[in-house]
């Protein structure tokens, strides 16, 4: 019989309703207690899961003290996750952590190795490699559908930053004073899902810009990924209308239209900004519609991602986005900002 696991989550904010939303989808999981600063907010969650008053905290603390929770579910911003991955271990806790997972790799390493000297799991909440037209490109690639791969062009486009204007509601209004943003907020995500896809790169260079006057950090870049047989490159912003097909309307957030194109010996698979996945034929003849149009399910992501992490738990197996692993993918992420400051190709052997 699988054992039933209670679950602490700390950080009702922005992003928190999804992990919620697929705990209570996942069988034998259980929400035990909730914790985070803003008691607004806080409620605002109990209320929609059931978490009765006596198991809501605004410290994390006594979260740990006063329940009988298995799993620490650390939902916060970057700056507390040593803190925190820290005490959740010390109580005895499996964790998993919301990226970006450190804000160095040192940081990420003490948690990595104090983890593992408590005896505790620790994985990174890395939801983009479970986003369906990701698992769907995935199962083409090990079909060897499309033979060898020769090029891979990954291109992310938004109309985000230019409309942060200091009156404007932000979901998440922080990234506005963020001095690393585009490829250290969701670099984690691409490079962890390139890595998903392709393997780790041997080599990495990078180019990047600030287009608009609302932030401090970057909001646009390329770089290029070289592999021992084969190259590739992502071509991101935050600040393009390339895609945009329709008003954006006066809400400002991301948009997130996202394309993949993998040339292969045999064949090219083609993904939309809708989430539609093609594949052409060898001699260009023929487009085969492999997935139809879905865009980026982040709910239903959030259900295979955290199921996995139960699936873990439960027969021992090893995460795909362990600690230990996601410290390659912010590996890839510093080598980013190290290439552009010193117009450089980095090794990432």
């Amino acid at each position: 019989m699988e054992k039933s696991w209670k679950v602490g989550l700390i950080g009702t904010g922005f992003w928190s309703d999804k992990h919620l939303q697929a705990w209570s989808r996942i069988p034998g999981v259980q929400i035990e207690a909730l914790c985070n600063r803003s008691e607004e907010k806080l409620r605002l969650a109990a209320a929609k899961y059931g978490v009765p008053e006596e198991r809501l905290f605004t410290d994390i603390d006594d979260m740990l003290a006063r329940t009988d929770i298995d799993i620490v579910d650390i939902v916060t911003g970057t700056e507390t996750h040593l803190s925190f991955v820290t005490k959740a271990a010390d109580a005895g806790k499996h964790i998993m952590c919301q990226k970006p997972f450190a804000a160095s790799l040192a940081e990420a390493e003490e948690m990595v190795a104090h983890a593992k000297e408590r005896g505790v799991r620790l994985m990174v909440t890395e939801n983009w490699r479970w986003l369906e037209p990701f698992q769907t490109i995935k199962g083409v690639l090990d079909s060897g559908e499309l033979g060898k791969v020769q090029v891979a062009r990954y291109i992310h486009t938004d109309y985000y930053t230019p409309r942060m204007e200091p009156d404007a509601e932000l979901p998440q209004p922080f990234f506005r004073t963020m001095p690393r943003l585009l490829f250290y907020e969701m670099g984690v995500h691409w490079f962890d899902t390139w890595r998903f896809l392709f393997g780790t790169p041997k080599r990495l260079t990078a180019e990047l810009a600030r287009v608009s006057d609302y932030i401090i950090g970057e909001d646009s870049g390329i770089v290029i990924l070289g592999h021992n047989d084969f190259y590739g490159f992502m071509d991101m912003s935050w600040a393009t209308r390339q895609k945009l097909d329709q008003p954006l309307g006066e809400r400002v957030g991301p948009v997130h239209l996202e394309q993949f194109v993998i040339d292969g010996s045999a064949g090219t698979l083609k993904m939309y900004t809708d989430g539609k996945i093609s594949v052409v034929s060898k001699d260009g003849g023929e487009e085969r519609i492999v997935k139809a149009k879905t865009g980026l399910d982040h709910e239903e992501s959030h259900v295979r991602l955290q199921s996995h992490f139960i699936a873990c738990l439960n027969d021992g197996n090893a995460f795909q986005t362990s600690g230990e692993d996601n410290m390659v993918t912010l590996r890839m992420t510093f080598a980013v900002y190290d290439s552009a400051a010193g117009h450089k190709t980095i090794s990432l052997q």
